[in-house]
């Protein structure tokens, strides 16, 4: 998980792997963490891919998150894109 927030040790913190659209008005491959306001979380691989359709700024992703920052902002991290 390097350059990654890991999940609470605990077992019962907030971070869970989700599916989500993320908006990017530019798409940066690169990318690996974005803000909780720019991501929606959907209940299925194939919701995300769906609710992405169509759309040019929104791509279907799954991400772990949210996470607080350190500057206390939320966010989300990219596993992998769909």
């Amino acid at each position: 998980m390097l350059g990654r927030v890991p999940m609470d040790p605990s077992g019962v913190g907030i971070s869970q792997m989700v599916y989500a659209t993320v908006y990017m008005p530019k798409f940066k491959a690169n990318r690996n963490r974005f803000p909780a306001s720019c991501v929606d979380v959907h209940v299925t691989a194939q919701a995300a891919i769906d609710a992405a359709q169509g759309d040019v700024k929104r791509f279907p992703a799954h991400v772990l998150g949210p996470s607080k920052s350190s500057e206390g902002q939320y966010l989300y991290y990219l596993v992998a894109w769909l």
